[in-house]
């Protein structure tokens, strides 16, 4: 292919289509960075730290990136030198050192210094040449079993390398379960006198990743020894996070285009030899050597220089380590007649020039219009460039995703003192509104959860909470999303207040059915920038944006749902989702019915069965329609309506079964088919 830094445009603006443009990664980075430091205190207080890493938490939304946490016990403090006893508490901490003496470089083997004072502590010791030590197997056998036993929502559990692996959904979750050590080993010396003589990563990133930890994760190099089981591999996801935050978008794009190909042409219909683990590490030599030109018009060699840094690994049988040199991560991985087939391979890739990235199909539907064209040129700045809609999506997309799991009263004291700090920092406008999210959320489950200790009192004392939970629920409808506001519909029907419901949802009803409404993707875009465009990015979002109601577990919101909501969290599901046009339906059907107002009653159930049959996702996404379904069905049973009902219900269990409700719908079946008997309608 010719006219190489035309061509480097193109793809350049094509993957900030398919990978994201500077400020959506951004976006993502920044909505994660508040979720991790809002959730930390919590943790913390649990005597637990998090860590979520991998493709996921560097940026990316490919299809194949999935999501990556790290969990360690903060009661196990890992020493790197018998003088660091002193600084612990052994009637508090269990102590346990790091022994590299006679392991594979980037491997130790864990010895407990003090008495095993917890039972899973004792199930995973082996004792060897005198001392107790940790055994990885035991260690990942034995949190894989518990994991299991706490979340069923996770489908294909399995253990895979040093984490149990499975599906939620469509998204593959990693969890680690590790131990934590600070300060850094000995043995990491010569990295950092490395990346000073390199002058990269610069001093100020380098002296925050020596301030964090590293982590020890349960799984034993390749080398075959009697005491394999007993070792432990060396883990810098955090410094990995770092590193790929100093990359400039060009090497961004470069590490992302590296893990398409690697995805859609290197492991394409084969056995993989390599991981997405090689190709970030490949940028991390690349980007250090300072061998490559890194900018938009070069982005076709630089992608090169690492494609032949990896041919060059393959031949020699030798890919060390980003952090240790001296760990070779080929061992018994890429050796033999795999290695041979391989380097076969990727030779042919070599022979091909840069044209072989047309094997990719995503690549190739870049390239393709630049290649029929001579003329076909592109800007940097045509991919970069968004607008205030774009961005917006981007937002209200990655701020929806996100949960929070309340247990005790004392997590949303911890959760409010996190976000009262927080907030008065100098943060970006992502940040902030991240913030207000997790503000609306923490308020509206307090205030039902102290609906739900409130029916035990007084009628003076539920007077003052009524107050205080009205309080809370305008709070977090005026400083949460526009659609906030139905939790306040919810509370005033579950406490008989049906008119001042349907008033409610009849704003509600007259606001989402403006065309400036955003609702996941969907939004007219003129009359949004019309609308709100030149309003603050918070203003924009209580204005005109809408999110899906989230019931939560162990939460109780109104009776109609109760059946759902045990069911749901029995199989392991923490909330049900329902979309917000479903919920002012129902609400106004209720409560119509309640008020004996019938003809209004039956017009909103017209209304919610209309919503059903003529969507197409727009309204009510695929994913929760078994519940949606689900709701019309209640809505009919109500009304009297029992075939109608029936018809609904069964229609429920035809849906993507997402938010585990089957048993649900199949005991609502029952009910109304016993009652169609006892009429004498069946």
């Amino acid at each position: 292919m010719e006219h190489i830094p035309r061509l480097s445009e193109v793809v350049y603006v094509g993957l900030c289509g398919k990978i994201g443009t500077p400020t959506e990664v951004a976006i993502r980075r920044d909505v994660m960075d508040i979720e991790e430091m809002t959730m930390k205190p919590v943790y913390n207080h649990k005597g637990i730290a998090v860590m979520q890493s991998g493709s996921y938490r560097e940026g990316f939304r490919l299809r194949s990136s999935d999501i990556d946490k790290m969990f360690w016990n903060c009661k196990y403090k890992l020493i790197t030198d018998v003088s660091q006893f002193q600084f612990y508490n052994t009637t508090r901490h269990d102590i346990v050192i790091m022994e590299d003496s006679d392991t594979p470089q980037g491997f130790v083997k864990l010895r407990l210094l003090t008495p095993a004072r917890h039972k899973f502590t004792i199930t995973c010791l082996v004792l060897f040449n005198g001392g107790a030590y940790i055994s990885s197997r035991l260690w990942r056998e034995r949190y894989f079993q518990a994991s299991i036993n706490k979340d069923s929502n996770i489908a294909n559990f399995r253990i895979h390398g040093p984490c149990s692996s499975g599906f939620y959904g469509s998204i593959e979750i990693d969890v680690a379960y590790c131990l934590a050590t600070f300060p850094w080993p000995k043995i990491l010396g010569n990295w950092v006198d490395r990346c000073q003589r390199h002058t990269w990563p610069p001093s100020s990133v380098l002296e925050k990743i020596l301030k964090n930890e590293c982590h020890c994760v349960p799984i034993s190099s390749k080398v075959d020894t009697t005491s394999n089981e007993l070792e432990w591999r060396l883990s810098f996801s955090q410094a990995e996070q770092q590193l790929v935050c100093t990359m400039n978008h060009t090497q961004f794009l470069c590490y992302g285009l590296l893990k398409i190909y690697l995805k859609e042409v290197i492991n394409h219909r084969k056995v993989p030899l390599l991981c997405s683990y090689f190709m970030k590490t490949t940028m991390f030599w690349m980007m250090q050597l300072e061998q490559v030109r890194w900018c938009p018009n070069n982005l076709l060699d630089c992608f090169w220089m690492c494609l032949k840094y990896i041919l060059k690994s393959v031949y020699l049988g030798v890919f060390p380590n980003f952090f240790i040199p001296g760990n070779n991560m080929f061992i018994n991985k890429v050796v033999g007649d795999a290695r041979e087939s391989l380097l076969q391979q990727l030779f042919q890739y070599y022979r091909m020039g840069v044209s072989c990235l047309l094997l990719s199909p995503t690549l190739r539907s870049i390239l393709e219009p630049a290649l029929s064209s001579p003329s076909f040129v592109l800007s940097p700045a045509d991919g970069e460039f968004m607008s205030i809609v774009e961005i917006d999506m981007c937002v209200l997309n990655e701020v929806s995703k996100l949960s929070f799991y309340i247990q005790h009263i004392l997590d949303f004291y911890l959760y409010l003192k996190t976000i009262n700090t927080l907030s008065q920092l100098s943060i970006s406008p992502y940040k902030l509104l991240t913030l207000q999210y997790f503000t609306a959320q923490t308020l509206v489950h307090l205030a039902f959860i102290i609906t739900n200790i409130a029916k035990c009192y007084t009628h003076k004392n539920i007077y003052n909470f009524d107050s205080i939970i009205c309080g809370m629920l305008k709070m977090a409808a005026r400083i949460g999303y526009m659609s906030d506001v139905l939790y306040f519909a919810l509370y005033y029907y579950r406490t008989g207040r049906y008119d001042k419901t349907l008033h409610i949802t009849y704003i509600t009803k007259q606001r989402l059915s403006q065309s400036f409404i955003m609702y996941k993707r969907n939004v007219d875009r003129q009359r949004y920038n019309e609308a709100v465009g030149n309003l603050p990015l918070s203003r924009r979002m209580r204005i005109a944006g809408v999110k899906d109601v989230r019931l939560f577990e162990n939460t109780p919101y109104i009776e109609e749902l109760y059946v759902e909501q045990c069911v749901s969290q029995n199989n392991g599901q923490s909330f049900l989702s329902v979309s917000p046009f479903v919920i002012v339906e129902m609400l106004s059907v209720l409560s119509q019915y309640r008020l004996d107002n019938r003809s209004q009653c039956l017009q909103s159930l017209t209304d919610l069965q209309t919503l059903l049959l003529s969507d197409d996702g727009t309204f009510v996404p695929l994913h929760i329609r078994d519940l949606s379904w689900q709701i019309l069905g209640i809505c009919q049973h109500v009304v009297g309506d029992l075939h109608g009902a029936l018809r609904s219900f069964e229609e429920s269990l035809k849906q993507d079964p997402f938010q585990r409700i089957k048993e649900a719908s199949d005991f609502r079946i029952k009910c109304v088919k016993q009652q169609l008997q006892k009429n004498g309608h069946m």
